[in-house]
């Protein structure tokens, strides 16, 4: 049996990508780090076929090159996309270098004879589409916050009334929107609907929004599938005033957290929905209700975990190291 070689495609400064990493090296398993950000500007990729279908997949990083069929598993965090040679200073021959670049290596990891963690780079993209994600949940079972994705006003206006003034909005894909005049960032959460935003909703003309009743809770749940494991925390976001509508405001001093016994019923769907996502890990948040209902809101392909693994103890690095170590 040959030694499993794992290849983790990520960025400097991934801390999750380092801890299961450690765990990996302790086992004696071979890993090898890639950013796709290096390419081609730090690093080379040799692809070649003969007329036979025999294929040659090298990666050349300046210090070492590798051999990448002896990878057994390709594991796909956070790494940046392609960018052209900083030799190359005009605009629009960078960018298309930049596309060449990412269609070489989008090809290439599509195709590589391994199995990848979450899942290929197509599976991940069509995960993180949110209307597929909940027509998928509610088709396994799952109870969904009725929802309506719009960019007209008086779509927006009816349903705002429909729900007593009582809706929040949320961003449909990225979250954050970068490089804003003055060098500013913004990180879209879920928000109620002020009066003020009802005001100015014409604007939705410019760019739709996702909108939902808000779904009384008595805790958030964050369960973390990995294979056809579950790990489940209490997220006690009501708790605290900043967390209460989002918990990513992370009010973490004042929001409890704690290992949450999930039912069977409920860790199935997880599973499921992953499985049917064409993934092995997602990060999916639930809300429990006051009157004890599971509510699904969302799956991330690939959200983190060690704040979740530090304050509750569930072995969330240890069950990624043992899927990515399988030969």
């Amino acid at each position: 049996m040959s030694c499993p070689h794992v290849l983790v495609l990520t960025c400097d400064g991934d801390v999750h990508a380092d801890r299961v990493r450690e765990l990996l090296v302790r086992r004696g398993v071979r890993t090898t780090v890639f950013d796709n950000g290096d390419y081609p500007a730090r690093a080379h990729v040799e692809l070649a076929y003969d007329g036979r279908g025999r294929t040659r997949r090298l990666l050349h990083t300046g210090s070492d090159t590798l051999d990448l069929d002896s990878v057994t598993t390709m594991w796909w965090r956070r790494p940046r996309p392609p960018a052209a040679h900083p030799a190359v200073t005009d605009p629009a021959v960078a960018a298309y270098t930049a596309q060449e670049a990412t269609a070489v290596l989008s090809g290439l990891w599509e195709s590589l004879p391994c199995r990848p963690v979450p899942g290929r780079e197509s599976a991940l993209t069509r995960a993180r589409h949110k209307p597929s994600q909940l027509t998928l949940a509610a088709e396994l079972g799952f109870e969904i916050p009725e929802t309506l994705i719009t960019s007209r006003a008086d779509a927006l206006w009816d349903f705002h009334n429909r729900h007593d003034g009582h809706i929040i909005t949320k961003a449909i894909g990225q979250p954050w929107v970068e490089d804003l005049a003055g060098g500013h960032s913004v990180l879209r959460k879920c928000e109620f609907v002020s009066g003020r935003d009802l005001a100015y909703a014409e604007g939705l003309r410019f760019c739709p929004v996702i909108a939902q009743p808000y779904v009384r809770k008595r805790m958030e749940l964050r369960v973390t599938v990995v294979g056809r494991r579950t790990f489940t925390a209490e997220i006690h976001s009501q708790v605290s005033n900043r967390a209460s509508v989002d918990w990513r405001s992370y009010d973490l001093g004042a929001t409890p957290h704690a290992v949450h016994p999930l039912p069977d019923e409920i860790a199935d769907r997880c599973v499921a929905l992953t499985e049917r996502l064409g993934l092995v890990y997602g990060a999916i948040d639930l809300i429990l209700t006051p009157d004890g209902r599971y509510v699904f809101l969302e799956i991330n392909p690939n959200g983190q975990w060690l704040w979740i693994e530090d304050l509750t103890g569930l072995p969330i690095s240890q069950a990624l190291c043992d899927l990515l170590a399988q030969p």
